[in-house]
């Protein structure tokens, strides 16, 4: 396993991963908002990995050691009010980037994973270049639908918080954001949190690629027609306990993209918690190998399980 930045075109380059075996089917995991290629844990990679797959993690324009744009960032508030930057990237810009770093590793039709504002991106992936996902699994995210997704007020406060200047204001953050907003079905551990947000405050201590991908969400409106178009076979996985993008977000996206099968986690918020790792592991795996086969695309319809 070894880091590599990729030139994904229009001066964007993506710093990546790849695990598991050269010639096993690729697996390409889209991380959410503000979060970098560590945000997929190592060990949750080499499950799946294990499963048969060529499984490659990235960071997203603005994050991590990706190429990170250079005009401040509107204000929270500004960006709710849809006033942009002229050069606000949005969705479909990500998007882009991605498909980018799928042709630049040589790989045809990926099976596509994308987890909160990941998923958003692996749905406009689909959406514009539905010859190129073999699958898609999209987790804890949404349409932008105004009606369905939002975060809940106490998440909001939380978000609007100061950015962390240190090492050790960042650590701090990331424990009471994922006591907030994390798994409350499944044991929390703080551990672990603390290492990885130190791990990425020494790759990219920066913070104002966070503002700019929120506002590129923003941007991107409301999706449900677009998400019409999308052919792959579709799995959409969403925790009841989600305080970051509510469970109605989940839930838009089974109803727009046709087809679409629904899982619901009990217990499961806005993280990926050790203890549930197998069960996603295995929804997804499963996906995959159904969602190849020809007879069995689209065959489901959108559902909800616990």
């Amino acid at each position: 396993m070894t880091e590599q930045l990729v030139d994904v075109g229009r001066g964007v380059h993506l710093a990546c991963e790849q695990i598991g075996d050269a010639g096993a089917e690729p697996v390409v995991l889209v991380a959410g908002l503000g979060q970098q290629l560590l945000s997929w844990p190592t060990e949750f990679c080499e499950r799946l990995a294990a499963r048969g797959y060529r499984v490659v993690r990235f960071d997203n324009r603005d994050v991590g050691r990706s190429t990170h744009l250079r005009f401040r960032p509107r204000h929270p508030l500004v960006t709710m009010a849809r006033r942009f930057h002229p050069d606000q990237y949005d969705l479909t810009d990500l998007a882009t980037d991605t498909l980018g770093l799928i042709d630049a590793l040589g790989y045809r039709r990926p099976h596509l994973v994308g987890i909160s504002m990941g998923g958003m991106i692996a749905q406009s992936v689909a959406t514009l270049w539905p010859d190129r996902v073999r699958t898609l699994t999209s987790m804890m995210s949404m349409t932008g639908a105004r009606g369905s997704g939002r975060p809940a007020l106490s998440t909001m406060r939380l978000l609007a918080g100061r950015p962390s200047r240190t090492r050790q204001e960042s650590a701090d953050r990331a424990v009471r954001m994922f006591r907030h907003i994390g798994s409350h079905g499944f044991p929390f551990d703080e551990t672990w949190v603390r290492e990885l947000a130190g791990e990425g405050y020494d790759r990219d201590p920066s913070s104002g690629g966070v503002a700019r991908q929120l506002a590129a969400i923003v941007r991107s409106g409301d999706r449900t027609a677009q998400l019409r178009a999308i052919t792959a076979p579709t799995l959409v996985i969403h925790g009841d306990r989600d305080r970051m993008v509510h469970p109605s977000g989940g839930a838009a996206t089974a109803r727009a993209i046709a087809g679409a099968r629904l899982e619901t986690i009990r217990g499961l918020g806005h993280d990926l918690p050790r203890d549930a790792w197998p069960t996603l592991v295995d929804l997804i795996d499963t996906h995959a190998r159904r969602g190849g086969q020809p007879e069995l695309a689209g065959s489901t319809d959108a559902s909800s399980t616990s």
